[in-house]
């Protein structure tokens, strides 16, 4: 089970967005998380017409590391370990500081 899971809302606790506050648009893999508002960086794009794509310099989000976020307790207002704990033969994931339930 994966401790974060997409529409969680999480902290960036390392790198150039330090400090910020978003939520998780999807997993790109094991290890790495597409995070709203985070890590965003500029590509030149050629234009296609086939896709209707025009050319330029766009803004776009590119992954981060799982291990630089962290979850977001509102209670508290601070960043939180996630521990999984069988309740009633369910897997749930557990906010550490004060107990809270996260939702799937």
């Amino acid at each position: 089970m994966n401790k974060f899971i997409k529409g969680d809302e999480v902290l960036v606790i390392a790198g150039k967005n330090k400090g910020k506050k978003s939520v998780i648009l999807e997993r790109v893999s094991d290890t790495h998380l597409l995070v709203e508002g985070v890590n965003v960086v500029k590509k030149h794009q050629k234009p296609n017409p086939l896709k209707g794509l025009t050319g330029g310099v766009v803004s776009k989000s590119m992954p981060i590391h799982q291990s630089n976020v962290s979850h977001y307790d509102k209670e508290t207002g601070r960043a939180s370990r996630v521990r999984i704990e069988t309740r009633e033969g369910k897997k749930i994931r557990v906010l550490s500081a004060t107990g809270a339930e996260l939702t799937n």
